[in-house]
Formats: structure tokens, C-alpha cells, sequence
């Protein structure tokens, strides 16, 4: 039997990681294992030849599972509270918006799925776009310089 106990505090970086920076994380996460998904899916009915242009299912499948990837990093880097996640996940929420657009366009069960993407990236851009958020992560805006008057 070990005699170390677990902790039950939490680590330093857990503690001192602000909730709307743990919140856009989750966001990105989200994003991230949705567009994972929905190419996995694609790929595996490409692959069983169930829809009608099996090649195209099979690249666009890669292709979501390749961007997928982004926001799940950008996620990662968020919680480990590092500055260049800022980008990734910025750019991860502004290309939401227009497939969120698109989708409202649309018909059925797509409609209410639009509503949901834009929910989250419209949440996702005012976390990220938070001064405060910015100042957490470490980034340094320019010099500010007042005009001679």
C-alpha cells in the first residue's frame, strides 16, 4: 500500500486560472470534438460506401478531423494559460459564425443547430475578446502614446 495521499487541493495553475478562461477553453473543447466527430462520422460512412460520393465523405471527413484539431488545441493551450492560444481560439470562433449563418439559411433540424453554433461562437468571441481575458494570458498590448498637444 502507498502512504502518499492525493491532494486535495488544487494545482497552482487550476487555482489561479480565471473561470471565463476555463469557460472559453470548454468552448473551444466543444468545438473542437464536434467538428472531430462529424468527420469521423463522414469517414466511416465514406468508408462503407452508404453515401453518395464516397471519396468526397472521405476528404471532407479528413479535412474536419484536421481542423478539429485547432480548437482543441487552442483549448489546451487556454488552460495551460498560454498566450498563443488566444489566436486559435479567436479564429476557431470567427469561422463558427458564417457556418452558423449558413446554417440558419437552412431547413429542419439544421436550423436549431445553427442557433446552437452561433450561441457558442458569439459566447466563445466575447471571452476571448475580454480585455481582462487578454491581460490574463499575458499579452501585451502596444505602447500607448498620447499625441503632443
Amino acid at each position: 500500500m502507498s502512504t502518499q495521499q492525493t491532494p486535495s487541493t488544487p494545482s497552482p495553475s487550476t487555482a489561479e486560472r480565471p473561470t471565463r478562461i476555463t469557460v472559453l477553453a470548454g468552448v473551444n473543447a466543444l468545438e473542437g470534438v464536434a467538428l472531430a466527430v462529424g468527420g469521423i462520422y463522414l469517414l466511416i460512412m465514406g468508408l462503407l460506401g452508404k453515401l453518395e460520393s464516397t471519396q468526397q465523405a472521405e476528404t471532407v471527413g479528413v479535412t474536419l478531423v484536421a481542423l478539429g484539431a485547432i480548437p482543441l488545441i487552442a483549448a489546451r493551450g487556454l488552460l495551460l494559460m498560454r498566450s498563443w492560444s488566444r489566436g486559435p481560439a479567436l479564429i476557431t470562433q470567427i469561422m463558427a459564425l458564417p457556418v452558423a449563418w449558413t446554417l440558419l439559411r437552412s431547413q429542419g433540424a439544421l436550423i436549431p443547430t445553427g442557433i446552437a453554433l452561433a450561441a457558442v461562437a458569439v459566447t466563445g468571441l466575447v471571452l476571448i475578446l475580454n480585455p481582462a481575458t487578454t491581460q490574463d494570458l499575458g499579452i501585451r498590448r502596444g505602447p500607448r502614446t498620447t499625441p503632443d498637444a
